[in-house]
């Protein structure tokens, strides 16, 4: 079995798998260790990985280190695509994992990747599985932070659902700027890749994705635990008996 641990901005993600099935996943955003120590000690793990977007968390390295053989996610792991990118060394892990997944999840089409978190990225590869590169903008919660840390008057509001795109009060006016201007991005993101591309899979992912699936006028594959997947694709090209 292999264990795959997603270390977002904001949460962690885990999951463990038997092949290629999932046996359980996890969100959370403290006291992972223990929990992890819980599932090595419940489950025959035997490899693992981490992808991490932020600082690295020693005590977790070493236990994966002690219990089981864990894949370094470095520059010289395998990878089921070609990348194109032009600085390879700067690409998330996270990216990487997701271009993974597409990649050998839909081999021979045209994939545009939409992961919904911290950040909204955008990561596209071609039938042939080259990956070419996307784009990076702010997440919903960045967004309503960044109108409170920048002004001195906007209040740190959360995320709503909303009716009406004219805001009658100022509280109001931010849900339907941020919103709107999520959904108006994210709709004219995949119709310049549709008019260049054609033929195009969208796969829809993230934290806030499944807050946004309605809003989306395009025919999309949501899948929640993309990222995990394409995590465990690299334990299993890059296992040494």
């Amino acid at each position: 079995m292999n264990l795959v641990i997603d270390i977002g901005n904001s949460l962690l993600k885990i999951a463990v798998f038997d092949n290629n099935s999932v046996i359980l996943n996890h969100e959370f955003n403290n006291d992972f260790i223990s929990k992890v120590e819980d599932l090595l000690d419940e489950y025959p793990i035997t490899h693992s990985i981490i992808s991490n977007v932020s600082s690295i968390n020693e005590e977790l390295n070493n236990l994966l280190l002690q219990r089981t053989k864990l894949i370094p996610f470095n520059d010289s792991i395998i990878i089921p695509f070609k990348n194109s990118y032009s600085t390879k060394s700067t690409l998330g892990k996270d990216r990487i994992a997701l271009v993974s997944a597409a990649s050998i999840e839909f081999s021979n089409e045209n994939v545009l990747i939409i992961d919904i978190g911290s950040c909204i990225t955008y990561d596209f590869k071609n039938f042939n599985n080259d990956y070419l590169g996307g784009s990076i903008s702010p997440g919903i919660n960045m967004r309503y932070m960044s109108l409170n840390d920048q002004t001195e008057n906007l209040p740190l509001l959360s995320r709503k659902n909303i009716k009406n795109f004219i805001g009658k009060s100022t509280e109001d006016s931010i849900h339907s700027g941020v919103i709107n201007g999520v959904v108006k991005e994210l709709n004219g993101v995949i119709e310049q890749y549709k008019n260049e591309f054609k033929e195009i899979r969208i796969i829809l992912t993230g934290g806030d994705s499944k807050f946004l699936l309605n809003s989306i006028k395009n025919t999309i594959f949501a899948h929640s635990n993309f990222l995990l997947v394409g995590l465990n694709f690299l334990v299993e090209m890059n296992k040494k008996e």
